[in-house]
């Protein structure tokens, strides 16, 4: 019999690099060979499962982030570490995916959104002001502004047309959106290891 952990772990695996609408609950069934009663027994129905895998990535990015937080006191690089785990989470992602939230599963697209927004905005924003205070970001630099700029909705740069993944290595992407973006506001005294 399969848990519902296990049936989580591979559903949301199929969902996020084949699109929500176009992995049926009849194919997640199947391939488990499993019934598609068993499924319903574990989750109420798709958007149940959808949403819930959808808590399940969050979760263990917000693990990531607290661990990132906790053990290293160098703020900037927390943002920098904090966006490096997150492109491991995203680049697994295809476009469909996070389209398919939007359109068909509206409470996991809230619970997405949500999180974003949180992550910009308390998260990072507290991590940036707090190395403002350090004096390691220029004082004129308006970091409500920056978060608007470069850090709200990363995702939606990356996967605007195309998934940025599919053409340029992670590497490239992070230091071209996160690393140089972070250099540019902070003092000529200010450095880490991101910046050589």
């Amino acid at each position: 019999m399969i848990t519902k952990a296990e049936l989580l772990k591979y559903s949301i695996t199929k969902f996020s690099q084949h699109g929500g609408k176009h992995v049926t609950l009849d194919d997640l069934a199947k391939e488990l060979s499993i019934s598609k009663k068993t499924i319903y027994s574990l989750f109420k129905n798709k958007e149940d499962l959808i949403t819930s895998g959808v808590e399940s990535l969050i979760n263990n990015y917000k693990k990531d982030i607290h661990k990132i937080i906790s053990t290293h006191t160098d703020t900037i690089l927390c943002v920098m570490l904090i966006y490096k785990a997150g492109f491991e989470y995203l680049k697994y992602l295809k476009p469909s995916f996070l389209f398919s939230l939007q359109k068909y599963y509206p409470k996991a697209d809230l619970l997405f959104n949500n999180f974003i927004e949180e992550l910009s905005y308390k998260v990072i924003y507290n991590l940036l002001i707090k190395a403002k205070k350090e004096k390691n970001i220029r004082p004129e630099v308006n970091i409500e502004l920056i978060i608007k700029i470069y850090f709200f909705r990363i995702d939606k740069i990356l996967f605007k047309e195309n998934n940025l993944f599919e053409f340029y290595s992670q590497e490239e992407i992070f230091k071209h959106l996160i690393v140089y973006n972070l250099k540019g506001i902070t003092n000529s005294n200010y450095n880490n290891s991101f910046f050589d």
